[in-house]
């Protein structure tokens, strides 16, 4: 009696099945924020300016406002990850961005561990889905 009448008083609060909304945003926004420097790093294999890396991860399905891209951008630059530099086209000045070569570095070892955690989520995954 007394879980469902938790699981009542969480329902009539925007929670689901026990899980808030905010604390479900805050989970999918920590692991995101990862995700987007990978996907930022892997995209920048290619020099582009900070628009056009902009359309291209969001043709991805990586959506981006500029709010987070361009923080990150210069973050990753700062951390030596990214080289850039200003430039004029189509009359306008535009930064461009590139992976230096400590970046292509880090975008391998951090591939390496994506794959690697993908890998064993996807084993945890399937037991759990064998075990049902």
């Amino acid at each position: 009696m007394l879980h469902t009448l938790c699981v009542t008083h969480y329902a009539r609060r925007g929670r689901v099945s026990g899980v808030s909304d905010e604390l479900f945003e805050s989970l999918r926004l920590e692991l995101r924020r990862g995700s987007l420097s990978l996907a930022v790093l892997a995209r920048l294999r290619v020099e582009r300016y900070g628009y056009s890396l902009r359309t291209a991860l969001a043709g991805d399905g990586v959506e981006m406002e500029e709010s987070t891209l361009y923080p990150l951008l210069r973050r990753l630059e700062g951390q030596g990850l990214l080289t850039s530099e200003w430039r004029e086209e189509e009359k306008r000045r535009k930064r461009f961005y590139r992976l230096s070569p400590a970046g292509e570095v880090m975008l391998a070892r951090l591939l390496a561990e994506w794959r690697g955690i993908s890998a064993s989520l996807d084993r945890i995954f399937t037991e759990e889905e064998g075990a049902r």
